[in-house]
């Protein structure tokens, strides 16, 4: 059976079951890369679990006769509460990459939101998506690179900026040192021998990867001079390029526009992104892929709202895998979540389809949610349709 014919198999009905057809397909090497976290992964499994601690509260013998899933992010209209996040190395996934998943999101009417860390051009991507498409940051390459790609991102009709902040250093993911990632991603064919067995254990994978050229270059960070940065060693272009709240006043200088400041979890930091001028903040542990042991998204969410007091709009990603997550963010205050893996598994499953597939199921869960929930509209979400431990609070 074909990854395309799994995903519309009658066995593909929450998010969960995309996550082993992404490993069948995958070298372990890619997979462990989408599905790992930082150290032990304590918070990468509390993000998800967090969301147990939340009970909702139903109005029941209430009869909804329509149930709008409409709302504003930064002005601009989606059709779902969920945008796909910024997912790094999805080309490796899948050879549609970001493009395949830019396209699943417009035809779902709602919005994406392109990595640095792309394997295809912004330009290519954003013509993929009608819907709105924000472009994430990163400083790699420097000044003079991340000049260029503001420059491309507004010609090209990118309606955002989100930069990231919680990237001083990337944290460490050791499962991408036990599999080679480095060795197989970087130039050195001698290093690469230890690990070509996993590449070889999945020959389909392995053909696509090679008709789609190999390692891709990262085409949207060109250094002046250079070309294209070649995709190898992430972490330290990272650690070369560390965002700081003067870089983010300098970045809202020169975009002119509408910035979402991603990796917030403190009010602290809250109050910081509303005096560079930040339009949007996320809450965001960066999938539990950086800082190991801080508070999952969906706790933080309601000191960052508070601190927000609605100057700014708030979303929120990490850990969602259900429509009901969503809605439980909604109701703690977030405008809209983010979504990584929850699409990103079915991006590497069927590419396109896999993502349609994702956004399908996470559309009927929150519009199931809102009806048992008794309550018309995603918009007349409050903290009253949920309960939250005392010690949240």
């Amino acid at each position: 059976m074909s990854a395309s014919s799994r995903v519309a198999s009658p066995h593909v009905v929450c998010i969960d079951d995309f996550r082993p057809i992404a490993e069948r397909r995958l070298p372990k090497a890619v997979f462990d890369y989408l599905d790992g976290g930082a150290d032990a992964e304590l918070t990468l499994r509390e993000n998800c679990r967090a969301f147990e601690d939340i009970i909702f509260r139903p109005r029941c013998a209430v009869a909804v006769a329509q149930c709008s899933l409409k709302t504003q992010v930064l002005g601009f209209d989606i059709s779902l509460p969920a945008m796909l996040a910024p997912v790094g190395y999805s080309r490796l996934m899948h050879p549609g990459g970001e493009v395949s998943a830019a396209a699943a999101a417009g035809k779902a009417g709602t919005g994406y939101i392109l990595s640095t860390i792309s394997g295809h051009p912004m330009e290519k991507v954003k013509a993929a998506c009608p819907g709105p498409t924000f472009y994430q940051l990163y400083l790699m390459g420097g000044r003079p690179a991340a000049e260029a790609a503001i420059d491309r991102a507004r010609k090209a009709g990118f309606s955002a900026l989100v930069v990231t902040i919680d990237t001083p250093v990337a944290g460490l993911r050791e499962r991408d040192f036990r599999n080679g990632m480095k060795e197989l991603m970087g130039t050195n064919p001698f290093a690469k021998i230890p690990y070509l067995p996993q590449m070889f254990s999945r020959p389909g994978w392995l053909i696509r990867f090679l008709l789609d050229g190999g390692v891709p270059k990262l085409h949207n960070v060109v250094v002046p001079g250079q070309g294209p940065m070649d995709l190898v060693d992430v972490g330290a272009a990272l650690a070369a390029s560390t965002v700081t709240w003067e870089d983010l006043r300098w970045i809202h200088e020169l975009w002119r526009g509408p910035i979402v400041v991603k990796g917030v979890l403190t009010r602290e930091d809250t109050k910081r992104a509303i005096d560079v001028g930040a339009a949007a903040v996320s809450v965001s542990n960066h999938g539990g892929r950086q800082l190991d042991s801080v508070r999952p998204s969906i706790r933080a969410l309601p000191e960052v709202v508070k601190a927000a007091n609605g100057k700014i709009e708030v979303l929120m990603d990490g850990g969602v895998r259900r429509g009901s997550d969503i809605v439980k963010a909604l109701c703690l205050g977030a405008r809209a979540v983010l979504c990584g893996r929850a699409y990103a598994y079915g991006l590497a499953a069927a590419g396109e389809a896999g993502v349609t597939r994702a956004l399908e199921i996470l559309r009927a869960d929150v519009e199931r949610t809102l009806r048992l929930l008794g309550c018309s509209s995603v918009t007349e979400l409050n903290p009253s349709y949920v309960e939250v431990p005392a010690s949240w609070k």
